[in-house]
């Protein structure tokens, strides 16, 4: 007599990897859950929070525990782990703010015609780390990548003068004695600070033929996953062919490129620095 058990046929594929999508959605709901409150939450709320029964999210949580990304309280409460902190802390180290920046900005001047530049602060100067560029641009001065400018004479340099107390602005001052390179610079400590507390405000940055005459540039800021400032994104064209209108374009680029950082803005309004 045969006693050996009958062999299961094997599960269709489709309906293993139908089922592993399944659990990793489970899983990111239940992270998502437990991200959304700062204390520890209980069992019975992570199922009401992600409409699964008390028995699949404790199955889940287990195995989240035991890959150390979720980590098990008093009382049976759950909070999340510290792996994800080591994870998050890896994606921050390689994040390229040029990287993030590269697609929105040729995408932006496929829109303008016009060239942007993608800018950091160094000391006392920007200096330029990428740039997406118009022939026909008409400018006198090609800011090559790697090329150097005053932070008082370009809209990029006012953003990150903007976030300067009083008292590092007239440090500033004194260091470079704000040199001016066209009749329109601004070489005045009084009138630096009007433009700066206007900046502030609006939380965008404009030059006007500061830095060249003929051409026009403005600004928005970069902004990483602290809300610190870490670049600036400006559009660069001739006085008579710059429109206001580019601004909002500008400023959803850079917004754009700042959630690729890790940005999350706190509401519809444009981000300013902490």
């Amino acid at each position: 007599m045969n006693t050996s058990k009958p062999v299961k046929p094997p599960k269709n594929p489709g309906e293993v990897g139908k089922t592993a999508i399944q659990v990793i959605e489970r899983m990111m709901n239940l992270l998502d859950a437990l991200a959304e409150h700062e204390e520890s939450s209980s069992l019975k709320q992570l199922s009401e929070d992600t409409n699964l029964h008390s028995s699949t999210a404790h199955r889940i949580l287990n195995d989240l525990v035991a890959c150390r990304l979720v980590e098990r309280g008093d009382g049976g409460t759950y909070r999340l782990g510290l792996r994800l902190l080591e994870l998050g802390n890896l994606v921050k180290a390689r994040l390229s703010v040029r990287e993030a920046a590269q697609i929105p900005m040729r995408t932006l001047h496929k829109l303008t015609g016009e060239t942007v530049n993608l800018s950091v602060r160094q000391g006392d100067e920007i200096v330029y780390v990428d740039r997406a560029y118009s022939e026909r641009s008409g400018m006198q001065v090609v800011r090559a990548i790697g090329g150097r400018a005053p932070l008082h004479l370009t809209s990029v340099g006012k953003l990150f003068l903007s976030g300067d107390d009083a008292g590092q602005v007239r440090a500033y001052v004194t260091r470079t004695g704000l040199s001016g390179q066209t009749r329109n610079s601004i070489t005045d400590l009084s009138k630096l600070e009007s433009e700066l507390t206007l900046v502030k405000k609006l939380g965008h940055a404009s030059d006007s033929e500061e830095l060249e005459l003929g051409v026009s540039c403005l600004a928005a800021g970069i902004f990483d996953d602290t809300g610190k400032l870490v670049a600036g994104l400006s559009l660069s064209a001739p006085t008579d062919r710059m429109q206001t209108g580019w601004l909002k374009a500008l400023q959803e680029t850079a917004l754009q490129i700042s959630k690729g950082m890790g940005f999350k803005p706190k509401s519809t309004s444009e981000p300013t620095e902490k």
